[in-house]
């Protein structure tokens, strides 16, 4: 089969050797994936501020076609609860979730998100999520978590809320409106948290959701339901997701660009990371880039059949593996089963009261959170710390979008700090070793040169550092070294603005009586070093392969420092 056939398309790499048996697998895990997703697709809805009818068509689009055009045999995507909760933050910031336009500004986001993952697929830049700390992404999932939960508190209260749409108004909104609780609404979702709570302690293969779910309807029902005035999540069409062509607004795309980019930057690293973590299990290698695509596809095409933004979801991709998931069919298949809940049984969402509905987000909010990594972050780094703490706040308090660029602005101006400040370590030659290695002369106590010092540069030598080396380099002067020997074999690359700075020192300290001396550098370094611009200044007689012969080449020039001769040696400490 050919190769490019395969890029192509994907799934046809699972085909050979599917068997009655492989398939009998498929369709179990996909029954497994179903009965998962249904609970989920219908909370994640309202937390997208959709009715719930539009989180199940996006568990049926979205994870047929990212499963086909995916490079992952076990990925299931689909209605999550990190990108739910960022749609609606990105499109309540323009307009409402009552106002009519709401639907088409959510589609015309998913439409650009698709778009956006299909390009960077198709160029091939499947690495780019690398770009984006993993502190980062636990401290705004973290951090969303708390802001999904708030979001459904005054559900769990039956607490009818007109109020802001940040977390701030929400809180205080939520605080003067508590003498209106209603007691049978939080019975119903004490209860419906309760059982979620203990199903996942002692019958932990059981599906917690959906059985916490099947126990708050019971109590709801028992309760009176609507005829009681429990607010219901109401009934969903019983059809196909509708085309939404026409909903897609292209004259709202410059104000949706922001928000559009970050949801698609979250959504791939969710669903990379994601395949990546089970593809270790299954001993499957994963495209980064083909995951871009499949995930630009099924965004895409989702978009104009009434879905809201997807990515891969790590609950229903774990529990389709370990239900013995061989290819991506399995993905279909549970699609299959949830369109057939809505064509045959739409009325089953009519009967599922708000407060078993808001009980069960909580659950999913608890479990976005990662609190074994949160829990090493804080006790591994204090910068690592820092970039968590303002990644969450900035998650809390500005719009979720903007979260994620303010943890990787703040993760890569830490990260340029250090690489602008490298260690300046002054090293000596072990005479009692061989080959003579340069060790760190300070921490091992060893005797240095009073005129000839060699530093090594732990680091990057470009635009940002070289102020820095430079400074030490002048710092070795006024300290009274003559000549001073750079030890580059640390140093992973030279640009040009570094070079010009080394080529410049070399002319100072050589004005003086002195010498730069340059050994150790990596043979890129070394072709920039020798290129004609600079090679006349810095000179072919200073640059050296080892630093014995840079030390050998330094005291053909300079005389004996003043200990070397009341020892009455003839040759400077460093070569013997």
């Amino acid at each position: 089969m050919p190769d490019r056939l395969i890029r192509l398309l994907p799934f046809i790499g699972a085909w050979p050797g599917l068997g009655r048996r492989q398939m009998l697998a498929d369709l179990r895990a996909g029954l497994t994936g179903a009965i998962i997703v249904l609970p989920q697709g219908v909370a994640y809805a309202l937390i997208a501020g959709l009715p719930a009818q539009y989180g199940l068509y996006t568990a049926i689009i979205p994870p047929v076609i990212a499963g086909l055009f995916g490079s992952s045999h076990h990925l299931v995507s689909g209605p999550t609860a990190a990108i739910s909760i960022v749609v609606f933050s990105v499109v309540s910031g323009i307009v409402p979730p009552e106002h009519p336009a709401f639907l088409s500004y959510v589609l015309t986001l998913t439409f650009m998100v698709g778009v956006i993952q299909l390009m960077l697929g198709i160029a091939r830049v499947g690495t780019l999520v690398n770009f984006i700390p993993h502190t980062v992404v636990v401290g705004f999932t973290a951090g969303a978590a708390v802001v999904i939960a708030v979001s459904q508190v005054h559900h769990f209260l039956g607490i009818r809320l007109e109020a802001g749409y940040g977390l701030v108004d929400r809180l205080r909104a939520i605080s003067g409106a508590l003498p209106a609780t209603e007691p049978q609404a939080v019975i119903i979702g004490g209860v419906t948290l309760a059982t979620a709570l203990l199903v996942r302690a002692y019958r932990p293969r059981w599906p917690v959701l959906l059985s916490a779910m099947a126990v708050g309807t019971g109590v709801g029902a028992l309760s009176g339901g609507a005829a009681a005035g429990v607010q219901m999540v109401g009934a969903t069409p019983g059809a196909l997701p509708p085309p939404s062509f026409d909903l897609i607004a292209f004259e709202r795309m410059p104000e949706l660009a922001s928000g559009a980019l970050a949801v698609a930057m979250i959504a791939l690293i969710e669903a990379v990371a994601i395949a990546k973590a089970v593809g270790m299990r299954s001993h499957q290698r994963i495209d980064g880039s083909q995951e871009f695509i499949g995930q630009g596809l099924s965004n895409l095409l989702g978009s104009l059949f009434s879905c809201y933004a997807a990515s891969g979801s790590f609950t229903r991709t774990g529990a389709n593996y370990d239900a013995g998931a061989r290819t991506p069919i399995a993905g279909i298949f549970a699609a299959g089963f949830v369109l057939a809940v809505i064509v045959w049984f739409p009325d089953v969402t009519g009967y599922l009261p708000m407060p078993a509905m808001a009980a069960v987000v909580f659950v999913i909010a608890w479990n976005l959170i990662d609190w074994h990594r949160l829990r090493d972050i804080v006790r591994a780094s204090r910068e690592e710390t820092t970039i968590l703490a303002v990644t969450v706040l900035a998650t809390l308090f500005l719009g979720l979008e903007f979260a994620i660029y303010v943890g990787v602005f703040l993760s890569l101006l830490l990260f340029l700090k250090h690489s602008a400040r490298p260690r300046l370590v002054s090293v000596v030659p072990m005479t009692d070793r061989p080959g003579r290695p340069l060790r760190n002369a300070h921490k091992r106590g060893l005797a240095e040169c009073p005129q000839v010092l060699i530093l090594r540069v732990d680091g990057p030598l470009f635009f940002g550092s070289l102020d820095h080396v430079r400074e030490g380099l002048w710092a070795a002067c006024d300290r009274g070294y003559s000549h001073v020997i750079i030890e580059g074999s640390a140093i992973e690359r030279v640009d040009l603005a570094a070079a010009e700075m080394l080529a410049q020192e070399t002319e100072r300290m050589r004005d003086r009586g002195g010498g730069l001396w340059l050994c150790g550098f990596k043979d890129d370094a070394l072709r920039l070093l020798r290129h004609p611009v600079l090679s006349s200044r810095i000179g072919e007689q200073n640059l050296f392969s080892r630093a014995g012969d840079a030390i050998a080449a330094v005291f053909e020039t300079a005389p004996l420092c003043d200990a070397c001769q009341r020892e009455g040696a003839d040759v400077c400490r460093l070569l013997r």
